[in-house]
């Protein structure tokens, strides 16, 4: 089973959940607002995809932190310090599949293929 995590409210989030309804892909959701960002898992995300990609720096919430915390902002741990704080920093949705891939962001042309693989 998929695992989407993400804050109910995102738009993008939103559409992922129901896409993946869609393709007939079960998918566990885990819930930043309510449960907070897994400090445990955020180092595979990182390690799969780079810290970078995890930081929303086109969101409300960053452009809301102060210049000071976002120039804090540099290295994989101060990424992972910063999530944790604000879960709704965490680019979205973030999906662990199946066959252990980890993506961030919605892009159905990337998530077709690991979808079908979800299913077979």
């Amino acid at each position: 089973m998929a695992k989407l995590y993400g804050i109910p409210n995102c738009d993008t989030v939103k559409r992922a959940r129901a896409w993946l309804a869609e393709q007939g892909v079960a998918a566990e959701f885990h819930d930043f607002k309510k449960q907070g960002v897994p400090a445990e898992r955020v180092p595979a995300w990182q390690a799969a995809v780079g810290w970078q990609p995890l930081v929303n720096r086109q969101g409300t919430t960053w452009r809301k932190l102060s210049p000071e915390v976002q120039a804090a902002v540099v290295d994989a741990a101060s990424a992972q310090a910063l999530m944790l704080a604000e879960p709704s920093v965490v680019k979205r949705p973030v999906v662990e599949w199946p066959n252990g891939r980890i993506t961030v962001g919605f892009v159905p042309a990337d998530w077709a293929p690991l979808a079908s693989a979800a299913l077979g």
